[in-house]
């Protein structure tokens, strides 16, 4: 596929930024212009965010402060709000639109807190603090994405009551009669001064992987094609509706990747791929991959044309601006020139309005998540756990371990052994000495992953450990060890770096990838092919989130709808203590020729 990916980071200039004033009135230099040349022009404005995820506040509710990152981004719908005015206030209110590309309802406490511990489908419940924000702000419409499903249908389906603007899925269709169980798309008019509106039709789509990472919460109620064969049905009849411009709102990245293989045969980052497929498409606002993609033009293979495709990041850091113009030509609206750019939430103050809107909210989580849960004989923290085995991530097998153990008790696998797969969510997660909060664990467990366990054999385990293993960049016997540099090979996010606790093994990274992973035991013998195993595994794991080899084709032992985060909670309240002396060991470790890196 002709993808350029140096491209997708590049601030490049955006055409559409000459434009001096959008909308019902004209400076006197631009209408004598325009008279010259004897047509009739409009412009206008699409504003888009993505990957929200239940960022309100520029607020980390796991480190309990203002929210910072090395790059210094700020998060947040109350930064978003006072970028998106400014441009409204710039263009005119009426020359514009603000979109949405997914993953709104799920990410931080304060959206977990209203959908679990004060949840918006209770009689009488509260409005989601997201749902209350982005009515505030006008938005016109947002399309699904995968996570909206992590809570399950009901909480999607009370979210949606309260959005004052439509949640958009072509492609989240019923599963028995195979039609669209959302909005498919949105007509929205903008009035010009020239006569005729300009009809803008959003088409929404999301993402395949959802019958992957929620099956618990979607099988057998709904089903997700591929983005590109649905965009092909739905464009061709917004045009015949009368669009003059067709936008679409994409909770999928643009690489042509699917960080789940062949298990779907959709492609999970498919965006670029609809632009070049499917004729009709002027910009295409892209999510799901948490990149910044300020401007990226890719050309439609049959018709040449060119679709702009912008990303703005994630969790309100960015906001994307597409720049329309349209000339009025042979009795239509032709959009004559499109760009993009995107907007730094952290180059204005959180919009107030917003802010006082949701400070009560936000006071009930942060007293929430500041709970003492217990207390802690030593700290842990994660810094070095994408290159060593550290305590921190030995708690999340240790505590794993012990659920499966006593849910399979009195059962035919009760005396199998259990093994348990973790990855390091966070590099700053941090479990202080002395007492323990609610934020603290929950920041070691970020995502809401629901535990099963798996039967699995030495042979599979040996490759689910070699699989892992890509995740570091190969270095010869002999080089330097940058920590800095020694992770994320080919892009594999820390997320898709499992180590497996009740095995021991090394992984040699001076080895190519595929023959990294040695001296593999269990109970101090060489691991046995045949030897059979209890693997405890997080859903997203367990249904083909990453690909790892044999587990998603394993047989269930058993599976359990409540978080991991939420039995680690329970877990710490019930011991009332940790102690990292009762569970944490040297297990696994990196070495080059037998020689340990650390």
């Amino acid at each position: 596929m002709p993808l350029n990916r140096r491209k997708f980071l590049e601030k490049s200039a955006v055409t559409g930024a000459g434009v001096a004033l959008a909308g019902a009135v004209s400076a006197p230099g631009a209408q004598a212009a325009e008279a010259k040349r004897g047509a009739k022009r409009y412009a206008f404005t699409v504003l888009g965010t993505t990957d929200l995820h239940g960022n309100v506040f520029n607020w980390d509710y796991f480190t309990d402060k203002e929210f910072d990152d090395k790059d210094h981004n700020d998060v947040g719908l109350a930064k978003v709000s006072t970028l998106v005015n400014r441009v409204r206030a710039e263009k005119g209110r009426r020359n514009t639109l603000l979109i949405d590309a997914g993953d709104t309802i799920q990410g931080t406490q304060l959206s977990y807190y209203y959908a679990k511990v004060d949840p918006i489908t209770a009689k009488g419940g509260p409005v989601h603090p997201m749902a209350q924000a982005m009515n505030a702000m006008d938005y016109d419409a947002a399309a699904l994405g995968n996570h909206e499903f992590n809570y399950g249908i009901p909480v999607l389906r009370k979210f949606e009551q309260q959005c004052r603007f439509p949640l958009l899925g072509a492609n989240a269709l019923d599963a028995k009669t195979l039609r669209p169980a959302f909005a498919p798309y949105s007509m929205h008019r903008l009035r010009t001064p020239h006569g005729r509106d300009v009809k803008v039709a959003v088409l929404g789509l999301t993402n395949p992987g959802i019958a992957i990472w929620d099956k618990a919460n979607v099988q057998g109620k709904m089903t997700f094609p591929g983005l590109e064969e649905q965009a092909a049905k739905w464009v061709p009849k917004l045009r015949s509706m009368g669009a003059d411009v067709v936008i679409v709102s994409a909770h999928s990245g643009s690489s042509g990747t699917s960080s789940y293989g062949d298990q779907l045969p959709y492609i999970e980052n498919a965006a670029a791929l609809v632009a070049e497929q499917v004729p009709g498409i002027d910009a295409i606002l892209v999510g799901h991959a948490h990149t910044e993609i300020p401007e990226y033009f890719v050309a439609n293979k049959k018709t040449g044309k060119k679709v702009v495709l912008s990303e703005p990041l994630k969790w309100g850091q960015r906001l994307t601006l597409f720049d329309f113009e349209l000339v009025w030509e042979k009795g239509c609206w032709k959009v004559e020139k499109v760009g993009a750019k995107v907007l730094n939430s952290n180059t204005v103050e959180e919009d107030p309005k917003i802010t006082k809107l949701l400070a009560d909210e936000h006071e009930k989580v942060v007293a929430y998540v500041n709970q003492v849960i217990g207390t802690n004989a030593a700290e842990m923290t994660s810094a070095e756990a994408p290159y060593k085995d550290v305590p921190i991530i030995d708690l999340i097998n240790h505590i794993q371990a012990d659920t499966v153990k006593q849910a399979l008790a009195g059962t035919e696998y009760a005396a199998l052994p259990v093994l348990s797969q973790a990855a390091c969510f966070s590099r700053s997660a941090r479990i202080p000495a002395g007492q323990v909060t609610i934020r603290d664990v929950a920041g070691l467990y970020v995502f809401e992953n629901t535990l099963e366990a798996r039967l699995m054999t030495g042979a599979q385990m040996k490759a689910y450990l070699e699989f892992s293993a890509n995740y570091y960049v190969q270095t010869a016997p002999d080089a330097p060890v940058d920590p800095a540099k020694l992770t994320n090979a080919n892009g594999t996010p820390d997320y898709n770096y499992d180590v497996v606790s009740g095995l021991s093994y090394e992984i040699d990274i001076a080895k190519p990838a595929g023959s990294r992973v040695t001296n593999v035991r269990f109970e101090g013998q060489p691991l046995a092919d045949d030897a059979q195993f209890v693997f405890a595994v997080n859903n997203y794991r367990a249904n083909g989130g990453g690909n790892f080899p044999h587990v998603a084709a394993a047989r269930v032992l058993w599976s359990n709808s409540e978080e991991i985060r939420n039995t680690m909670i329970a877990w710490v309240k019930a011991k009332g203590s940790i102690d990292p002396a009762a569970f944490a060991g040297v297990d696994w470790k990196l070495t080059r020729n037998g020689t340990p890196v650390f």
